[in-house]
């Protein structure tokens, strides 16, 4: 049983849920902050972190299991581990299964508002996987699902939502959607010559990178305009440039003929970014 857990903990890449927790964490507290005055109580960051980790983990499986047969004819995923039969389908459901299990169970200990909106999370949490198959869109959901968690994480918290809520909601939802855009040119021709959509495989790769930093302008802009609107200090402006400054970076790494640092450029600098923000906002809003 072990072994089989280790197998899908490594297919979800469970430890890539940095790139979303610490904006869990970061719509709690400033929630807590702006709408009571306060820092969430223990048992709230228990019952938030429960829930980050059932949905991240519900929706990294449901997405490997629906998307098996498609990663298995593309040489880039075909070791993964349903394609390499490492792991079957059903030992995939059950751990989906016990994973949205956590959540509700979480959602039910936090308030009414995380209970109402939960069938919301989950319908992004499944359709995402579905969208490549009919839109190039399909990033800007991955960003929507994706900027539940520091919605999530405000709701869990407070009960409430507000504008700074959802100016935190599109944060991450263009950051999301921009770094998978970026991700999503290393199998543009595949992407094109099997039906599969993306913006990359629709628009070409250098296009899509164009719209890629399109996005993560729309972030900073959201991001700066959060702070305007909560009153924030030069703290958080300065961990809002760092990240700025890391999202040039990011994107300094990839060129349209050149994808060969794509894995620093989405997995290290996202990790740092998120971080990042955290630590920045969090420093402000303390002191």
């Amino acid at each position: 049983m072990w072994k089989k857990i280790k197998i899908i903990l490594e297919m979800i890449k469970f430890e890539h849920t940095i790139f979303a927790l610490p904006f869990a964490f970061l719509g709690a507290i400033m929630g807590s902050l702006v709408e009571e005055g306060s820092m969430p109580s223990l048992s709230e960051w228990l019952w938030i972190t429960l829930a980050m980790v059932g949905a991240r983990s519900s929706a990294m499986a449901l997405n490997r299991a629906i998307d098996s047969e498609i990663d298995g004819a593309n040489p880039r995923t075909k070791t993964r581990a349903i394609p390499a039969k490492l792991i079957n389908r059903g030992e995939v459901y059950l751990f989906i299964a016990a994973s949205l299990a956590l959540l509700f169970v979480s959602a039910y200990q936090l308030n009414a508002l995380s209970v109402k909106l939960l069938p919301l999370a989950v319908f992004f949490l499944v359709i995402y996987s579905y969208t490549k198959r009919f839109t190039y869109l399909c990033h800007i959901v991955l960003g929507i699902t994706i900027a539940i968690a520091p919605l999530g994480g405000w709701v869990g918290a407070t009960g409430t939502l507000s504008q700074e809520a959802f100016l935190l909601f599109f944060g991450v939802l263009f950051w999301t959607a921009g770094f998978d855009v970026i991700y999503a040119t290393q199998d543009a021709e595949y992407d094109k010559s099997h039906g599969l959509y993306s913006i990359p495989s629709a628009f070409g790769i250098g296009n899509g990178l164009v719209i890629a930093r399109l996005l993560h302008a729309a972030s900073f802009i959201a991001f700066i305009t959060l702070g305007v609107v909560s009153g924030m200090g030069w703290i958080y402006y300065l961990g809002v440039l760092i990240s700025g400054a890391i999202m040039v970076y990011e994107h300094s790494l990839v060129k349209p003929h050149d994808l060969s640092k794509l894995d620093v450029a989405f997995f290290t600098m996202n990790g740092i970014l998120s971080v990042v923000m955290f630590i920045f906002s969090i420093g402000d809003l303390l002191l």
